[in-house]
């Protein structure tokens, strides 16, 4: 068991404890995005499949960031430039970015399509005519796993130097979103707005990470912050629809 002493040396320094907690924060922060597409993919399934499609997605997430930390070494190059166009230099960073940011915006395009215009099923990927299965929605999943690996990876390796850390950071974050997908994919589903809202957050992600990728960061404080706002008024909205649920119960009562 001496050859685990090297990784672990850190525990006794105070600040290494600070990383990890910071870290493990903004793990699962980043991890949000994630699920909040894990849940909306989910929630597409036949209801015995849902549960099952959430673990398998999660799960695929963890073994993946796991496997992209143990060749951190790549990864770690992959922010070097590959080519240049326009003046401004392409990493396979910047183009994994991109290429996960087109795939959001188009995906949340035509959810909210359906959403507005649930008749028209000839425009609908998930529509009557075809229906969204198991291994589609997976596949999905591990698509967008990938993109939001590798970006939580690199923002692993800028934070802290011990590789020990982020192996528990990483555990931790997706343990909280393996507890956290089914009630947040339930609360979505009897909450329609909600899903007009997270679909919304995911066109914003989506256009984040597309200029990302083109080297136009947005920091991601104003981006959770606009969520968070967003978020706050329509709780307010559900809030105030509840209340006025009670008074026209009451107001039908009385003219009978």
């Amino acid at each position: 068991m001496e050859w685990l002493l090297p990784y672990f040396e850190w525990t006794s320094d105070p600040t290494a404890w600070v990383a990890l907690a910071t870290l493990v924060i903004l793990e699962v922060v980043l991890g949000v995005d994630n699920l909040i597409f894990i849940s909306i993919l989910s929630n597409k399934l036949p209801e015995h499949q849902r549960v099952a499609a959430r673990r398998l997605g999660i799960g695929a997430a963890l073994i993946m960031r796991l496997v992209l930390l143990a060749t951190i070494s790549i990864i770690v190059q992959l922010t070097e430039p590959v080519f240049s166009l326009f003046g401004h230099s392409f990493s396979w960073r910047d183009l994994i970015l991109i290429g996960g940011g087109l795939f959001l915006v188009w995906k949340a395009t035509k959810e909210i399509h359906h959403t507005v215009d649930s008749v028209d099923h000839k425009d609908s990927m998930l529509g009557e005519t075809l229906q969204l299965t198991m291994a589609g929605a997976v596949f999905q999943i591990l698509l967008l796993d990938l993109v939001f690996s590798i970006d939580s990876i690199i923002t692993a390796v800028g934070m802290t130097d011990h590789i020990a850390i982020m192996y528990i950071a990483v555990i931790v974050a997706v343990t909280v979103m393996l507890v956290a997908a089914t009630p947040l994919a339930n609360f979505i589903e009897k909450n329609p707005t909600i899903v007009m809202l997270a679909l919304g957050f995911l066109l914003m992600i989506g256009m984040t990470l597309i200029a990302d990728g083109m080297g136009y960061h947005v920091p991601k404080g104003y981006i959770y912050a606009a969520m968070g706002f967003s978020a706050l008024v329509e709780g307010l909205n559900m809030l105030a629809r509840r209340r006025k649920q009670p008074d026209a119960g009451s107001s039908d009562t009385t003219k009978h």
